[in-house]
């Protein structure tokens, strides 16, 4: 298995344990935060789907955008099938991009996004993306827990 592949890989596994943790939000508890000015279960999945859309793009741009139009901004949430459902063709499109890097991109493209203060190498930006989504997951079973909801097992 190559760089790129175990990339891929730890993308695959890190939204199926995601896909667990949202699946596992009772409907009537999406619209939980733990204070005013946090984001709700719901606006946190949201925004991590809508975040990997937009760090596609960023990618593809070698940097950040300049203006983003958000594919997810004007939707009204439903349910958490439905916004998978949606977020499904941007998902294949970002992890085709992903699975079309050399290995040597990973050390040789450059991301500039130093209008939020760092340049990354194209292998450091892809952990970076990873990372984001785990550690949302994270807050979300943290949300859970505070909330009073069961939360299912990720350890598996």
């Amino acid at each position: 298995m190559n760089a790129i592949q175990l990339i891929v890989l730890n993308f695959e596994e890190i939204r199926r344990r995601s896909m667990k943790v949202w699946e596992g939000i009772p409907g009537e508890s999406l619209d939980w935060k733990p204070d005013t000015h946090a984001m709700s279960m719901k606006e946190m999945i949201r925004h991590v789907l809508d975040s990997e859309h937009y760090y596609h793009l960023a990618l593809l741009n070698r940097g950040s955008l300049s203006s983003y139009d958000s594919p997810y901004e004007k939707r009204p949430f439903t349910t958490v099938q439905d916004e998978l459902a949606f977020a499904q063709s941007y998902r294949t499109e970002f992890i085709d991009t992903v699975k079309s890097f050399s290995e040597e991109d990973l050390s040789n493209i450059k991301i500039d996004r130093s209008d939020v203060g760092y340049v990354r190498t194209l292998g450091e930006m892809l952990l970076r993306i990873a990372y984001h989504e785990s550690v949302h997951t994270g807050q979300l079973l943290d949300y859970m827990r505070t909330a009073g909801v069961d939360r299912p097992k990720v350890w598996d």
